[in-house]
């Protein structure tokens, strides 16, 4: 069916709605926008498809039910004038449009059981932070389908109140098949914020004052590190409504970030300070931290809008376009080191597999609508498969770096920055299974699934289904390079078992090892990679 606008019968419904007209000016701001369903039909069919700006992908519910629905969060309170549904083949024959300022509590702005399909683009006339169609009668013997939809308004201006994704709604469903840890949803949820509460206690500072908050690393070369107050953003934004703490201390970050820009591209955060909080080593960017900066602004986007004493939405676009501009190499789509390598130097070439977030990737494309980032992630995911297939076929394990990324990237031999392990699985690779991870159970990619199987297989035949045989270090064949146990060497592989449905005796033990793993105080690194990785299997991280 063509392109149309609002058919007879849905004016007359309009009419009786008492909506008016549409103004012509009013923007598109559904667009990336948190989006959450019913139901999906398969992996591969999420919400978040019907809101990426993208006409080929699309939402589908289960089949045969008849009262689904999706629905889209703005951010903050909006005036929405105008709604356009893209339908799919599966449409509604009955549905409605409705508005709500909490997520709880709807008020219908359009309805019909005349529809038919094809494209219809509604004027409205309502308030609210959330949109939702309700579709109540099916108009095929499938569910319902989007292609599109499209939410068009204004802000009031108005802050909004509470959490738009509180700590343990879980509004983001995983991939079909994926696991948790046994045990109830609350006791799972405790263990989390027990977990965070004692990681805050340790790590959380208010020093230097000026009204900063900073994450200390006293196992960095700094007591602060760009590393550091990315995890503190990414961490403190998802345990919002769990901590009521959360904003003011993810403010005290923001603003650290803003006065420690980097000497090289602004937008970026400065990756190093001294104990007088004054950025040291010429002030440069570092890719890792500037990565999971942008992610933890778009997740405040999310949860307060971005109305109040800081825009999120625009510091986090601002800071994915500089990383873009300044931490991508043009010429192979893979994340640079930092925004200090350039073009000539030794480094030019030369990557950090852990800072591969390919879940961010996304988040950043959503946020931008620039195509480029789909460009970056398949490159990145390229580049992971060929690596396990050609360096790693019976482990899957990534070097801490990859060099000769313009021709065909390989392990370096010896070291290239940080030790002789650098073409090893050692202290930055340790990361890899939950970032691969992380994106396998909130997508459903059949990349980083694949990615992620190989890891878990690897590992758990490697140590017997006893994550205590998790060394500090392997050679990409699987050999042990040191003994030890660490949290950041074998809390990331929860991740992964995460993806496969016959590991959750395996799930279980990993989890057991973390609870019985106390918080290190001179260790951010493993504490924070702990801490994520229980938000992650418990199913309690989402993506922007």
């Amino acid at each position: 069916m063509g392109k149309r606008v609002i058919s007879g019968a849905l004016v007359l419904a309009l009419l009786a709605a008492g909506t008016t007209s549409a103004s012509a000016a009013d923007p598109l701001v559904s667009l990336g926008r948190t989006t959450t369903a019913s139901s999906v039909e398969v992996a591969g069919l999420e919400p978040d498809k019907a809101v990426d700006g993208d006409p080929s992908t699309r939402w589908a519910s289960a089949s045969g039910t008849a009262q689904e629905w999706i629905r889209v969060d703005l951010g903050s309170a909006h005036s929405v004038s105008r709604v356009r549904l893209n339908w799919e083949t599966a449409y509604a024959r009955a549905y409605r449009v409705q508005t709500s300022p909490d997520g709880g509590a709807w008020t219908d702005v359009f309805s019909t059981s005349t529809g038919d399909g094809g494209v219809d683009d509604l004027t409205v006339s309502g308030t609210g932070r959330y949109v939702r169609v309700l579709g109540t009668t099916r108009g095929t013997e499938w569910g319902y389908s989007l292609w599109d939809l499209e939410v068009y308004g204004v802000g009031d201006g108005t802050p909004p109140t509470g959490v738009g994704v509180p700590f343990g709604s879980r509004q983001q469903p995983y991939a079909a098949g994926t696991l948790r840890p046994s045990g109830t949803t609350s006791t799972l949820d405790a263990a989390v914020v027990d977990y965070y509460q004692r990681w805050k206690s340790a790590f959380v500072r208010q020093n230097c004052g000026n009204g900063w908050y900073q994450v200390i690393s006293p196992d960095a070369d700094h007591p602060y590190v760009a590393e550091a107050q990315g995890y503190g953003m990414v961490v403190v934004a998802q345990m919002a409504g769990a901590d009521p703490d959360a904003r003011r201390i993810f403010d005290g970050l923001v603003k650290w970030k803003i006065d420690h820009p980097s000497s090289i591209n602004r937008d970026l955060l400065a990756a190093e300070q001294d104990v007088n909080c004054r950025s040291v080593n010429g002030g440069d960017g570092a890719t890792d931290g500037d990565m999971d900066v942008a992610y933890g602004l778009l997740l405040a986007d999310r949860q307060w809008g971005s109305t109040g004493t800081y825009d999120y939405r625009q510091l986090a676009i601002r800071h994915i376009n500089a990383i873009k501009a300044s931490e991508v190499n043009p010429q192979t789509n893979l994340l640079k080191l930092g925004d200090w390598s350039s073009a000539g130097d030794q480094y030019y070439y030369l990557s950090r597999s852990s800072d591969w977030m390919v879940d961010h990737f996304r988040a950043f494309r959503k946020a931008t609508g620039d195509g480029a980032w789909d460009t970056i992630r398949t490159a990145h995911q390229n580049v992971i498969s060929s690596l396990q297939q050609n360096h790693a076929p019976n482990t899957g394990l990534l070097p801490d770096f990859v060099e000769n990324t313009n021709s065909a990237a390989r392990p370096p031999a010896g070291q290239v920055l940080e030790s002789v392990n650098d073409g090893k699985y050692y202290w930055n690779a340790c990361r890899v299974p939950w970032r691969i991870g992380a994106d396998a159970v909130t997508s459903g990619d059949s990349q980083s699934l694949a990615a992620a199987r190989k890891l878990n297989t690897w590992v758990k035949a490697k140590t017997g289904g006893n994550p205590d045989g998790i060394a500090m270090g392997y050679q990409l064949n699987g050999t042990q390079i040191s003994g030890g146990s660490a949290a950041a060497f074998f809390a990331p592989f929860a991740v992964v078992a995460a993806t496969d449905p016959g590991s959750q005796a395996w799930l279980d033990a990993l989890w057991n090892k973390m609870l019985r793993t106390p918080v290190d105080g001179g260790s951010y690194f493993s504490a924070s990679i702990q801490l994520q990785v229980m938000i992650t299997v418990t199913g309690n991280h989402w993506v922007p």
